[in-house]
């Protein structure tokens, strides 16, 4: 038995079959809108995945949570971590005493060119203006007790040069003292090289030259306690 022919339908908006072309036509304008959706829609989710990894890393980050810098309060206790890392460095490390309203942000034991360090590093807060600075504190020394070459001194100190010297807390300091460079580009306006039984010792910083001896001399106090433990 003989299929019957199927009638090409009539188009309600025509009254009549579409041609060949017409059918073509809304073929390929059904594929470019379908396209177009596809790609809204892909933005649309690719947007919603964005928000939602910034949110989990405003969320993951502590330094932004609440709108507040946690940073800012961020603070080491030196004289656990110095006790904690003196069987590995050897020796006894230096933990000075400083102002409640400074912050340790770090101190451990790093390692370079083959020397030894142990550095704390400070944010300093001049309580009369309220102003920030830094100050480090860095006692440096070989595995064979060699001194510690003047290369690796000049690259922690800048490459500047000394200017002065002076004694401070029982220790002899070579100053480096180079107030016009810029703060917000240098760790290093005042600083102070010296040595405590064969070790090098830098205390510098961009704080003034009086705030960073006062924790030279804090360095030195405190080497001398630790030696008579």
């Amino acid at each position: 038995m003989a299929k019957k022919q199927k009638h090409p339908v009539v188009v309600a908006e025509l009254g009549r079959p579409e041609t060949p072309s017409e059918t073509a036509a809304r073929k390929a304008n059904d594929s470019r809108l379908y396209r177009q959706r596809k790609t809204v829609n892909n933005l649309v989710f690719s947007l919603i995945v964005s928000v939602g990894m910034m949110l989990l890393i405003v969320l993951m980050a502590p330094g932004l949570v609440g709108g507040k810098n946690s940073f800012e309060d961020h603070s080491v206790d030196v004289a656990a971590l110095a006790a904690d890392a003196s069987p590995s460095a050897g020796r006894a490390l230096a933990a000075p005493e400083v102002p409640e309203s400074w912050k340790a942000k770090n101190a451990g034991l790093r390692q370079r060119d083959g020397v030894t360090s142990w550095q704390i590093d400070y944010t300093t807060v001049d309580e009369a203006t309220d102003s920030h600075a830094y100050a480090a504190v860095v006692q440096a020394f070989t595995a064979d007790g060699s001194a510690v070459e003047e290369r690796w001194i000049s690259q922690a100190l800048e490459q500047q040069t000394p200017t002065g010297a002076e004694q401070i807390g029982g220790i002899d300091w070579v100053v480096y003292e180079h107030p016009d460079r810029n703060p917000d580009a240098s760790n290093m306006l005042f600083g102070l090289q010296g040595e405590w039984e064969g070790d090098t010792i830098l205390v510098y910083g961009t704080d003034s030259p009086a705030t960073i001896r006062t924790l030279a001399a804090s360095v030195a106090s405190s080497l001398t306690a630790s030696k008579e433990q």
